[in-house]
C-alpha cells in the first residue's frame, strides 16, 4: 500500500479522459449457501475452500492475502480508497478475505456479496486486456472449485442484476469540460437511457468528486461478454469525443474562463495550508485538465493521478502513521500537495494568446 498501483501511474489509450478500465466477475460455489444467507460456520467453510484455491493462482505469486478481521479499520479503508475492496466488504467481519496481486491490478474479494468478486484494472481505455486477464484467472479458479451455474441462466449470483455473465465492465472518465460547459447532465442522461449506469468515484451510491464518473453495464443476462464490452467501448468512446469537443469549444469561446479556472487551481494548490478533500479533488481535476491542454509539463498528469489517491483520508493517516481528525487531515493534505507541486511552473498560456491573435480555431494539441 505504500506504493502506487500500476493502474494509478501507467499510461493507457485515451488516458487524457479515460483514467482506468475495470472488469469484475461475480461467482459462487455450487455446494454452499451464498454469503448473505450463510451462517457463520458456512462462511468459514467457503473461505477454507476458496482461500487456498485463490492464493495458489499463478497471478497471485508474492501477492497479498489477509482475512478482513485481521486488518484494522484504517487498513481496510485504504483498500477501499484503492478500489481493491468495496465499502460493503470492508464492513464484513469473520469469514471474509482479500487476495490482491502484487501490482494491485488483479484483486479478489472472498465472501463479499458473492463468494468471489474478482476484478482486473487497467490504465486508460483497455477493457479487452482487463477482460482477457480476468478470464484467465476465472478459468484457473474454475479448475479448482465448482461454480454455481445454470445452463439457461448462466452464473448464479446473490443479486439478480448480476445473473448470467456475472460481469460488470466499467471505465472511470475525467470529464471537466462537460461539467464546466453544463453539458454533463445531458450526456449522462443519454448514457442512462441506453441501459448503462453512471456512478461516482467509489461506485454505487458515491458522489462524483473531481469530475470523475464511472460508466458501467447494467445488463448481465441474455448477452455475451463480448457484446457487453463492444457496447460499452462504443459509448465510452462517444462520451470521450464529447469531452474533447467540449474542451475545444471552451477554449474557442471562453479562453479567459478556462485560464482563470486552471490558474486559480494552480495558485490555491501551491499555496493553501488547509484544504478539504472535496476542494482538493476539484482543483486537482482542473490542474490535470491544464496538463492535458498543454499548459504544464506532461508529468503533471501522472502527479495529479497519484495525488487523487494519496490525499484520500485513509491514505493520509497511513502516511502519517496515526489516526487523524478532519482538521489535521486538511492540513497534512495541503502540505503533501504543496510539496509535490513545489517545482511546478505557472501555467503557460502562450499558445492560447497566439491563437487569439491569429487563427480563430485554437491548436489544442489533443489527439
Amino acid at each position: 500500500m505504500k506504493h502506487p498501483a500500476d493502474w494509478m501511474v501507467g499510461k493507457g489509450v485515451d488516458n487524457a479522459i479515460v483514467l482506468t478500465s475495470r472488469i469484475r466477475l461475480a461467482r459462487n460455489l455450487a455446494e454452499l449457501p451464498f454469503p448473505g444467507w450463510a451462517k457463520k460456520q458456512q462462511r468459514r467453510d467457503a473461505l477454507e475452500i476458496l482461500l487456498p484455491a485463490v492464493e495458489g493462482l499463478s497471478v497471485m505469486k508474492k501477492g497479498f492475502s489477509k482475512e478482513l478481521d485481521s486488518l484494522t479499520s484504517l487498513q481496510k479503508q485504504v483498500m477501499v480508497e484503492r478500489h481493491l475492496i468495496s465499502r460493503e466488504h470492508a464492513a464484513r467481519g469473520e469469514g471474509s478475505a482479500a487476495v490482491i496481486e502484487r501490482r494491485q491490478s488483479v484483486g479478489i474479494m472472498l465472501n463479499e456479496e458473492d463468494h468471489l468478486r474478482m476484478q482486473s484494472i487497467r490504465p486508460g481505455l483497455d477493457l479487452r486486456t482487463a477482460y482477457e486477464t480476468l478470464s484467465a484467472v476465472d478459468d484457473e479458479v474454475a479448475d479448482r472449485v465448482e461454480y454455481a451455474f445454470d445452463p439457461e441462466l448462466g452464473y448464479l449470483t446473490t443479486c439478480p442484476t448480476n445473473l448470467g455473465t456475472g460481469m460488470r465492465a466499467s471505465a472511470m472518465l475525467h470529464l471537466p469540460a462537460l461539467v464546466l460547459s453544463d453539458q454533463i447532465g445531458q450526456v449522462l442522461q443519454a448514457v442512462n437511457k441506453i441501459g448503462l449506469a453512471v456512478r461516482g468515484i467509489f461506485g454505487e451510491g458515491s458522489e462524483s468528486l473531481g469530475n470523475l464518473f464511472q460508466i458501467s453495464n447494467q445488463s448481465t443476462l441474455g448477452e455475451s461478454e463480448q457484446t457487453i464490452l463492444e457496447r460499452l467501448e462504443r459509448v465510452i468512446s462517444q462520451v470521450a469525443k464529447h469531452e474533447r469537443d467540449a474542451r475545444e469549444k471552451l477554449l474557442e469561446d471562453d479562453p479567459d474562463m478556462v485560464c482563470d479556472k486552471i490558474g486559480r487551481a494552480y495558485g490555491l494548490l501551491k499555496h493553501a495550508w488547509i484544504i478539504p478533500s472535496k476542494e482538493a479533488l476539484t482543483h486537482l481535476s482542473l490542474l490535470r485538465l491544464g496538463g492535458d491542454l498543454g499548459f504544464f509539463a506532461e508529468e503533471i498528469v501522472s502527479a495529479c493521478d497519484t495525488l487523487l489517491m494519496e490525499i484520500q483520508p485513509a491514505h493520509l493517516q497511513m502516511h502519517n502513521g496515526a489516526k487523524l481528525g478532519p482538521e489535521e487531515r486538511d492540513t497534512i493534505r495541503a502540505e503533501i500537495v504543496r510539496s509535490r507541486l513545489q517545482t511546478l511552473e505557472a501555467p503557460d498560456i502562450s499558445s492560447i494568446e497566439e491563437n487569439q491573435e491569429g487563427d480563430d480555431t485554437p491548436d489544442l494539441g489533443i489527439s
